[in-house]
């Protein structure tokens, strides 16, 4: 009779301590969850793109010029 109740105390307190762990980790789940806030900046954004163009430009001018002295061989004696 002894060795049953003691099994049966056991098994009640296991259960107890499962239930108590349980609502702890939840606990300290609920205090760990922060507030986020999600707030519009004042200043408007600003991308600064710095590209440079200037390769592309000089050789669409370098082909006009090859076109203009290939059909024009007069203007630019050699």
């Amino acid at each position: 009779m002894h060795m049953l109740l003691t099994e049966a105390r056991s098994r009640a307190t296991s259960g107890a301590m499962k239930r108590f762990a349980t609502l702890m980790m939840a606990a300290s789940v609920a205090a760990c969850g922060g507030c986020v806030q999600v707030q519009a900046p004042d200043k408007p954004i600003e991308i600064n793109l710095n590209v440079n163009i200037k390769q592309e430009v000089v050789l669409s001018l370098k082909k006009d010029a090859d076109a203009l002295i290939t059909d024009n061989p007069e203007l630019f004696p050699k």
